[in-house]
């Protein structure tokens, strides 16, 4: 509890998924909460569940590619707060489609979202979390930070730089000796509506396979996947792997290097033959 009550954490993407269930948990924990989304309508869902659980709030409509909005966002909140503790770079989208088939405009508004929205958040609130003498950036990357897929180029492409960027920060932080922790969370299949609403390129996969996805890679609940992550962040991991899928596809890269793309890729091909 002490790593929390009383905190004032910012959760983006809190409308769903693991971002709401971070929300809930950190209310039940004690802390104050500045909560985000783009979706207002999932928003609002998440804001009446802290209502009912009475955790001191407040709720911003936020578009985290717009880094006006989000640099305004984080005066707001400090100005309204008095100050930040903890960020949860967490919004994001997902996407699927081979390099061929992706256009432009689909790689970029996954990077403008999953990556830049974690640069933004975090330029943003970072000298606000150095002057509170207790700062914490938690950046959300993925599996996909660890190893790459096929079809999966463009996600995969923005989680390996939101892992790049947020381990370059940690140590810098160190060799400042800044007062700011930073922690990378690497989600495996977290039972969220990400796969469900991914956009897909012109004429890849279908409907089936996105169902299929759904039943057999996410298992894990996103109550027990925040409450995986709160852990990490109160021990202070550098990363956060959560499920057992990402531990063992982490240990898979480990051992087999760049000889994981050769295993990836037969299981890929053997799925859509």
């Amino acid at each position: 509890m002490s790593e929390f009550a009383g905190r004032v954490a910012v959760i983006t993407g809190a409308g769903s998924g693991i971002g709401r269930a971070l929300a809930l948990d950190l209310a039940r924990r004690g802390a104050r909460l500045a909560v985000s989304d783009v979706d207002a309508a999932g928003l609002a869902v998440t804001v009446g569940a802290l209502e009912k659980l009475g955790a001191p709030h407040r709720t911003d409509q936020l578009d985290v590619t717009d880094r006006t909005a989000v640099l305004a966002y984080a005066d707001d909140v400090v100005g309204g707060f008095g100050k930040v503790n903890q960020v949860y770079n967490n919004a994001g989208i997902a996407f699927a489609g081979d390099v061929l088939s992706s256009s432009f405009e689909d790689i970029e508004k996954v990077v403008d979202i999953d990556f830049w929205g974690v640069v933004n958040g975090t330029k943003a609130f970072l000298p606000h979390l150095v002057t509170s003498g207790d700062g914490h950036v938690i950046n959300i990357s993925s599996l996909f930070g660890l190893l790459s897929v096929p079809s999966q180029s463009a996600y995969n492409a923005a989680k390996f730089a939101v892992r790049g960027f947020t381990e370059s920060l940690r140590q810098e932080m160190l060799v400042a000796k800044l007062p700011v922790r930073v922690t990378c969370v690497h989600p495996g299949g977290i039972k969220t509506n990400i796969a469900r609403n991914a956009a897909r390129a012109d004429g890849y996969g279908d409907d089936a396979m996105m169902e299929k996805f759904e039943r057999t890679a996410l298992r894990m609940s996103p109550a027990d996947a925040a409450r995986v992550i709160l852990t990490g962040v109160s021990r202070n991991r550098a990363r956060v792997l959560v499920g057992n899928d990402a531990k063992a596809l982490d240990l898979l890269v480990r051992l087999t290097g760049s000889g994981y793309q050769h295993i990836v890729a037969r299981v890929a091909k053997r799925q859509m033959s």
